[in-house]
Order: C-alpha cells, then structure tokens, then sequence
C-alpha cells in the first residue's frame, strides 16, 4: 500500500471507528441483496473489520457462496455517511474470539464465548467511499441557500472514493 492509500485508509478509520454499527449487505443464493444492522468490535489500521456472528447463520452460507460485501454507515447527527465494499471470510479462531469478546455477546450467544455457534466475520475492505457534510446545519443551509440565490451548485461537504 503506497502512502496515499494508507492515508485514506487512516482517514476512513478515524471516520467509522466511532459509528458502532453498520447495515451489512450479503448476496442471496438467488442474487438478490440482503442487509442486516451489525456492531463493530474491532477496526484494524490495516484495513480489517471484525464482526460477531452465528456461524451457522444465512449471512455466513451466502458469505461462504460470494464473499463480497458492503458495509453503510450513517451518523446523522454529524452528517457523515460512508459505504464500505469488501471481501468476507467467516472464522471460528478461538484466540480471536477470546481477544473480541465482550459479556454483551452473552445476548446472542448463551454459552459464552464456548457456545459452538459462535464465529467471526473478518471484512477486508477494497473500496469506500464517503459524504461528511458540515456538521452545523446553519452552515448546510447557508450553502443551500447561496447556491440557490448564485446559481452555483452547492458544496454540501466532501465527497471521496478511496480504493485500496
């Protein structure tokens, strides 16, 4: 990864890390697209987002039929939203889960971190792109308004497409 695309990638990790979930999108047998809130439990610098998952689960047969997935984030009350294109492998590495764990998880997987339906999601991200607007709406609005008022388009914040 050359310097320009490690800084993207830092700058969409700054971005995400706070956003707790996610809408993650998986391809059915049949093609069509299905997506599902997931939480976030560890962002890697090197580009890899790991999820909690039931290993037994329809996310996890259609990631082991295509592997591609998106990720959409959305903080509204800071304007930002991010789409993020990856590569899904499903894992049941004991280390890793006992390093993510966290007794929340408890919820979905009764038995602890031993339950044997536990697995691992681990999201190579290829591609993103992303919208962060400015945070004030005085300021949104005021842009909507001078372009309005100019004729110029507005500039509502910035807009980039990072690929990895």
């Amino acid at each position: 990864m050359n310097n320009e695309q490690n800084e993207n990638l830092q700058k969409l990790i700054d971005k995400i890390k706070d956003v707790d979930t996610c809408m993650m999108t998986t391809a059915d047998d049949d093609g069509s697209l299905r997506s599902r809130p997931m939480r976030n439990m560890q962002i890697k610098d090197d580009g890899i987002i790991w999820f909690f998952t039931g290993y037994e689960s329809a996310k996890s047969h259609e990631l082991k039929n295509d592997s591609h997935v998106n990720l959409s984030y959305a903080d509204p009350s800071n304007n930002l939203y991010v789409s993020v294109s990856g590569r899904a492998s499903i894992s049941r590495d004991k280390a890793k889960i006992d390093e993510l764990w966290n007794p929340a998880m408890k919820a979905w997987f009764p038995e602890g971190k031993d339950d044997p339906n536990v697995g691992l999601i681990k999201v190579t991200i290829d591609k993103a792109e992303y919208w962060d607007s400015p945070n004030s709406a005085v300021v949104h609005l005021y842009g909507v308004v001078k372009a309005a008022i100019t004729g110029e388009p507005a500039h509502p914040g910035e807009n980039k497409k990072i690929n990895l």
